[in-house]
């Protein structure tokens, strides 16, 4: 069991490595901000797509965001880059090649 550390804010843990989550499931804050910024969703969304999370988890969670923005920005920066330099690594996947020399994609 990972341990973790109580915050100011009922639904929210910090774990041992420092992240974040909704207490009673693994899902860390960082997860829901990144949904509002990639999808635009409204906390009444955010609970019909994560329908396992209540409001009262949602609006902790926001709220713990506002008070920790910097961290939580700089956290989901370093997630994109992350992805992006795989991405680029990893380079074109074997199918995307196909559908090219076929004409199928761009």
């Amino acid at each position: 069991m990972t341990q973790t550390t109580t915050t100011e804010y009922k639904h929210i843990l910090v774990n041992e490595s420092n992240v974040p989550l909704m207490k009673g499931t693994s899902m860390k804050v960082v997860e829901l901000i990144t949904s509002i910024h990639a999808y635009g969703w409204s906390p009444e969304e955010l609970h019909f797509q994560y329908s396992h999370l209540s409001m009262s988890q949602i609006y902790s969670a926001l709220a713990y965001y506002w008070e920790h923005k910097e961290e939580i920005d700089a956290d989901m920066q370093q997630r994109f880059e992350y992805a992006e330099r795989l991405r680029l690594e990893t380079g074109e996947s074997p199918l995307a090649k196909r559908l090219r020399a076929e004409g199928l994609i761009k």
